[in-house]
């Protein structure tokens, strides 16, 4: 028996179970030179910690998003987290790294349900112009709560080392699936679809429409530049230029400023323009910032490419939000499942797209800088190309 929508929950709650996903990946960069270290790995391989990651996030959402229709969104979101937790514990005891990418992957499993679920929770209970300033402060949230896992990292590991940063991801757990269990009502309607949900008939709906796939590139884009910089940046600004971790750390400010000022300008231009245009203008924006980027790369002036990462992410944290709110218009009837096959494809996007990068990886500071502006412009194209067109509304750009 479906349980009745109790209440909508806090706008606090859904920040921290969507963000804490996002800080347990970002807390491992500032660490990523002493964990290369530690198990006497190289730098491609201590890389696979982010993008395998985003492979076990990807399998996770889809598992979560069809869970969260049968068994409802409160008790998913708990067996997420506690999966998360039991990862986080064997993170901290590991002593081999592929024992440690394992546990990683356990991680990643349980922390995929604080991005599927939150999302499914926001999705059916923030309608209309509501629904797209929530995705908007929301959003702001997911690029904040990366911005300040490497300044949490990077502080543990000076003081206290690697160690104390599991121990951190531990606590998080702890704390996050306390603040679930005392405050995360049941939101799914009575009038739900039965968990009976015909999955093939939704991933053919899905793969059918083009505007989801539209923002699902942008989404599993504008992630994919995200988490190539956190994978990228320390050896950049550690290594290259000679930053300590503390000070690699505080860096994630600047993201963290530019998620927020995203926030606030998206919140502003939804008044005047529609969340397809605001996007478009967001885009158009990161090109423009990262072709600077590139630039400052090549002068080896490091404020000058944290100038030119902050724009960039500002364009990126523009379009964002409209895409998360604007993607699934028209699945209400299977919510859960349509987040779950529509996640899973952009996070293994965020995934491949991180591999890229440590891929690429060479030692040189211009590869991160060309990489995001490459990926900048196809986001732009798909956006251009497959959502535009086929709006449900009138777009004037």
């Amino acid at each position: 028996m479906k349980n009745v929508r109790q209440s909508v929950p806090s706008l606090g709650l859904m920040i921290t179970l969507v963000g804490f996903p996002q800080i347990s990946e970002s807390i491992f960069t500032p660490v990523l030179p002493q964990l290369r270290r530690a198990f006497t790995v190289s730098a491609n391989q201590v890389q696979l910690t982010m993008s395998t990651y985003f492979m076990a996030f990807a399998v996770g959402v889809l598992l979560w998003g069809q869970l969260a229709d049968k068994w409802g969104r409160r008790p998913a979101m708990l067996a997420g987290i506690v999966l998360y937790l039991v990862g986080n514990l064997g993170l901290y005891f590991s002593q081999q790294f592929s024992i440690l990418i394992g546990w990683r992957l356990v991680q990643a499993l349980g922390a995929s349900a604080g991005s599927v679920v939150t999302q499914t929770i926001m999705r059916e209970s923030f309608r209309g112009i509501t629904g797209a300033k929530v995705f908007a402060r929301t959003s702001a949230a997911m690029a904040l709560a990366p911005a300040l896992g490497p300044l949490i990292g990077g502080a543990m590991q000076t003081y206290l080392g690697y160690h104390s940063v599991f121990a951190t991801l531990i606590a998080m757990a702890v704390a996050v699936g306390l603040y679930a269990l005392s405050r995360l009502p049941e939101t799914q309607p009575r009038n739900v679809q039965s968990p009976r949900v015909h999955q093939w008939r939704v991933v053919c709906r899905l793969v059918s429409d083009p505007i989801v796939w539209g923002y699902g590139l942008l989404i599993g884009g504008i992630n994919g530049i995200l988490f190539s910089y956190y994978a990228e940046a320390p050896f950049i600004f550690i290594t290259h230029f000679g930053y300590s971790a503390v000070q690699y750390g505080w860096l994630g400010l600047v993201l963290a400023s530019a998620s927020l000022l995203g926030a606030l300008i998206v919140n502003h231009l939804l008044s005047f323009w529609t969340p397809e245009q605001v996007a478009l203008r967001g885009l158009v924006f990161s090109v423009v910032a990262s072709g600077g980027l590139i630039l400052a790369a090549a002068w080896q002036r490091p404020v000058f490419m944290i100038g030119g990462i902050f724009l960039t992410f500002l364009g990126l944290n523009v379009a964002l939000p409209n895409a998360l709110n604007r993607a699934l218009i028209g699945y209400e009837d299977v919510m859960g499942s349509a987040s779950g096959w529509f996640s899973l494809n952009y996070y293994l996007l965020v995934s491949a797209l991180t591999y890229g990068m440590s891929w690429l990886h060479n030692g040189a500071i211009q590869t991160l800088p060309l990489y995001m502006a490459v990926l900048s412009v196809g986001m732009l194209l798909a956006l251009v190309g497959l959502v535009l067109p086929r709006v449900r509304e009138d777009v004037m750009v």
